[in-house]
């Protein structure tokens, strides 16, 4: 029987309920022993080897900025040449293998980080200040990219349009590297989703997070390493994205990009890899998931209360710092004054403070240049008549 037989059917990973007293004092030990590990020094993981860079940075805890969560090497563009001929390598072996057996890999992952759910997320309230309940759904959507995405793979390719005198086959084939570049507001769940789909469709990864969840990527890896993946199928390299993130877009054995961030750097992977390197006989994929601009139109049929609980949700949920938060609330001149008024209420319920307690709903922007970048916006929209 195969391995597609055996599965069960994909179902999401259910969130915790931290209004039991039992998972709220689970949650608060993971948060304890997190603490006890902070300061540590992290290393790249280049063909399943530790290495260190002659620079490092540190990751904050943006609730608390005297708290460091770790110590990262600063890779220079040597790394990434590195990185990608270990991954360009190791890509011969892994493109080749049965692939129930890539798809294993990706439930074995799976499991380990559902038994490890409550450290996880007591790292990403840490290092990028989600709440509790923000932080267990990451976890939760990385676990389901895992799950869903080693079903898929084990899916036969669709039957081609048959043709009289033709004879026709689809396959799926492997590419080979793929530059993986995450972003920090999702730190668990986007980059699992963007690796983990590489890697189960034969192709391997150089891993480059944002600078501000490396550590979080680092705790990644040790799923790879656990789950028994084999060295230089996925390769982290941490530091600067001006710098190492530019040299991995250019590198011409790097056959594919995934991306998410901010708009002005997906059009610019997008243009370079446009521009073929010399001798290479390949065009580069670009999948580049990009900022958004998101309005919410309520008219005089609305269910009042329910906008009002969805808007601010949407609106002030992480801080707002996601793509799909609302940032344009379109509302009926004849509810207008009405819906104001509940959108109010269901603000001041909010509680504002350190991610690290349950009861705060709303923790801090990830970092200096981005309360900035609110105050500025403030700034202006009382300039241009903001009440």
């Amino acid at each position: 029987m195969s391995l597609a037989q055996t599965l069960a059917p994909f179902r999401n990973e259910p969130l915790l309920d931290f209004s039991n007293p039992g998972q709220r004092a689970a949650m608060e030990r993971a948060l304890d022993d997190v603490t006890r590990q902070l300061g540590q020094t992290y290393f790249l993981l280049i063909d399943g080897k530790r290495l260190r860079a002659r620079r490092t940075f540190r990751s904050i805890n943006p609730s608390q900025k005297t708290e460091v969560i770790g110590t990262l090497q600063n890779a220079d563009r040597a790394f990434v040449d590195h990185a990608v001929s270990a991954a360009a390598r190791a890509y011969t072996g892994w493109s080749r293998i049965p692939q129930e057996e890539r798809a294993q890999a990706l439930l074995r992952m799976a499991q380990i980080l559902r038994e490890r759910k409550l450290e996880y997320i007591a790292w990403m309230i840490l290092e990028v200040g989600k709440n509790w309940r923000e932080a267990d759904a990451d976890v939760a959507e990385a676990i389901d990219f895992l799950e869903y995405y080693a079903r898929q793979s084990l899916l036969a390719p669709p039957p081609p349009t048959p043709v009289a005198s033709e004879r026709n086959a689809y396959l799926y084939l492997p590419l080979g590297v793929v530059a993986v570049i995450p972003p920090w507001n999702f730190p668990l769940a986007i980059l699992t989703g963007m690796a983990s789909a590489a890697m189960v469709t034969g192709n391997t990864v150089v891993l480059k997070p944002s600078s501000l969840s490396s550590v979080i990527a680092a705790k990644f890896m040790e799923l790879v390493d656990q789950a028994g993946v084999p060295p230089g199928v996925v390769n982290l390299i941490t530091g600067d994205g001006r710098s190492i993130g530019e040299a991995l877009v250019r590198d011409p054995r790097t056959r594919m990009i995934a991306f998410t961030g901010s708009k002005a750097v997906g059009l610019h992977i997008n243009q370079v890899a446009a521009r073929s390197a010399k001798n290479t006989h390949w065009i580069k994929r670009v999948i580049a998931e990009m900022g958004g601009k998101n309005a919410i139109l309520v008219d005089e049929s609305a269910d009042l209360h329910a906008a009002a609980e969805g808007v601010a949700a949407s609106a002030f949920g992480y801080q707002g710092q996601k793509c799909s938060a609302c940032s344009r609330a379109f509302i009926h001149e004849v509810v207008y004054d009405d819906f104001v008024t509940r959108l109010l209420e269901q603000v001041r319920r909010l509680r504002i403070g350190p991610a690290r307690l349950m009861e705060n709903t709303l923790g801090p922007v990830i970092s200096a240049a981005s309360l900035q970048k609110i105050l500025n916006y403030i700034a202006i929209g009382k300039r241009q008549g903001a009440r």
